[in-house]
């Protein structure tokens, strides 16, 4: 019996310290992080964060959000672009997933704002395989 309770005691001291020392080697061992400066130097492009608060820019925001949100045959992605309005100029920014996605978007805003007062800056994502 002393022979198998030492095993099992050296079994277990030899697990529990692989346990304690995973931590340290799996942190040792990261990749290094995505160098991302060039994608977030700023730039003079219409952002979320231009959007003007000024209550007729925010109406407009709101009223082709509320046209874009109550198509329930757009994907989700066209549902999460971004509107910026700005001086009653409305800028459409992010990925849906078709050209006839791209195009019920923007004639929603066009409806809202004019067809001369949308910037269109949506794309294409790719389709999964």
């Amino acid at each position: 019996m002393k022979t198998t309770f030492s095993k099992t005691a050296r079994v277990v001291l030899v697990l529990g310290s692989l346990l304690c020392s995973y931590p340290l080697i799996s942190f040792s061992q990261q990749a290094p992080a995505p160098d991302n400066t060039k994608t977030n130097e700023p730039t003079n492009q219409t952002t979320a964060d231009k959007q003007s608060n000024a209550q007729s820019d925010r109406e407009l925001t709101q009223s082709v959000r509320r046209a874009i949100m109550q198509d329930k045959n757009l994907s989700t992605y066209a549902h999460n672009v971004k509107v910026v309005s700005q001086d009653g100029q409305v800028t459409l920014k992010g990925p849906v997933r078709s050209e006839d996605e791209k195009g019920a978007i923007v004639a929603k805003a066009a409806e809202v704002a004019g067809k001369d007062k949308v910037v269109d800056e949506l794309t294409i994502a790719p389709q999964k395989p």
